[in-house]
């Protein structure tokens, strides 16, 4: 007859126990514009600069430091039950590539009336398919580079044209002979994809990875998947051309993460150089 209400408060006790804090890993570089990947165990919520995390089971998570990051980030790991642990991030700063271009055709410059309609067209299509996130973690996997090629283009680098200041390269260029094979370099859901010559881009293909990571692939001759379709790591999205605003034939390859762009060759050491905090 005593066992049972002694049952209930040993077990009370058990579940009013405060959760372990084990230790957390940070793994990838700690610099502006690349992607890290983390695991805090036991983990109820983790932030960065304030921004809560979305976190696995497990307590796996990624997160992108945007070109111009701050230096020292907020890293904040809550355990429930009130209990938290703090850690100062510190980030190394990039040198970006700049270049200062004058004697520019002022048409390349500055985009017509029309074409500002089709910039806009472009960047609201582009930016719809990258608003639609899933559950799956295929971000987990080991990239791959979606083609071979020399590296014609770095992501960060920035033309300054007839003293306009243009965007920051969104990406990395990889120059390769039209028609080259494009590889998925991990597994995703495709959210665009098609013959839409945009301004800028060209053929366009983005991929869902999971938790509003994804990637894009720009100035494809042509497309071979359609959006909704799963793509296995390997699979051919498409071929090398030189559609839209370009000069040769090459693959823009990009990468975001909760709208912040990042380089995404990062995303294949995205597992690397792990230290214990």
């Amino acid at each position: 007859m005593n066992c049972k209400p002694i049952y209930l408060i040993i077990s009370f006790m058990i579940l009013s126990f405060p959760v372990k804090a084990e230790t957390v890993k940070i793994c990838g570089t700690l610099a502006q514009g690349q992607i890290i990947t983390g695991h805090a165990p036991n983990a109820k919520k983790v932030l960065i600069e304030g921004k809560d995390i979305k976190l696995t089971k497990d307590g796996k998570f990624i997160y992108a430091f945007s070109r111009d990051s701050e230096l020292l980030n907020n890293l904040e790991i809550d355990y429930g039950s009130g209990e938290t642990k703090n850690y100062i991030l510190s980030i190394s700063e990039t040198k970006w590539d700049i270049q200062n271009l004058k004697g520019v055709e002022q048409k390349k410059v500055t985009p017509s009336k029309q074409d500002e309609k089709e910039i806009a067209r472009e960047r609201n299509d582009i930016r719809a398919a990258q608003n639609k996130t899933t559950e799956n973690t295929f971000w987990e996997e080991v990239f791959s580079f979606p083609v071979e090629g020399r590296e014609s283009g770095k992501f960060g680098g920035q033309r300054i044209m007839n003293g306009s200041r243009m965007n920051p390269h969104a990406g990395m260029d990889i120059a390769a002979m039209e028609g080259t094979p494009i590889k998925a370099p991990a597994d995703g859901i495709i959210t665009l994809s098609g013959q839409e010559n945009y301004f800028y881009s060209g053929n366009v293909v983005v991929i869902d990875h999971g938790y509003n990571l994804y990637t894009i692939y720009a100035h494809i001759l042509d497309t071979k998947v359609n959006a909704g379709n799963k793509v296995k790591k390997g699979d051919i999205l498409g071929t090398v051309g030189k559609t839209g605003r370009v000069t040769g034939a090459h693959l823009h390859w990009g990468a975001s993460l909760n709208d912040v762009r990042f380089d995404p060759k990062s995303l294949l050491k995205k597992d690397d150089l792990c230290i214990n905090l």
